[in-house]
């Protein structure tokens, strides 16, 4: 499939490395059965824009220099979209729940 976005990491859904986006929510895939989402648009890091035209939140991360080694950087941006689709005006204390999930081993 030529997938890079969603990573390998802990194996138990604990820090969202491996997220994708389902019927519009973040989704952390590697304690997802393929069966429980059969027949579903599943959305990864390269399904939301392009190196000509990133997506906003890509392009914010690459405006801000919002990364290290860029391991979780995809779920970060895919856990941003889900919550941005859902609530387009997060307030901050929404955002740093919706974020929480999400480890960066550089920075912790």
């Amino acid at each position: 499939l030529d997938l890079r976005g969603p990573k390998f990491g802990c194996g138990l859904g604990q820090c969202g490395a491996c997220m994708v986006i389902v019927k519009g929510q973040a989704t952390r895939s590697c304690v997802t059965t393929v069966a429980s989402v059969a027949g579903s648009e599943i959305t990864t890091l390269e399904g939301l824009g392009t190196v000509e035209k990133p997506h906003p939140i890509q392009q914010a991360f690459i405006d801000e220099q919002a990364m290290q080694c860029g391991f979780c950087v995809p779920g970060q941006i895919l856990t941003a979209v889900a919550l941005l689709r859902k609530t387009p005006k997060a307030s901050r204390e929404q955002i740093v729940e919706a974020m929480n999930g999400n480890i960066c081993r550089c920075c912790n």
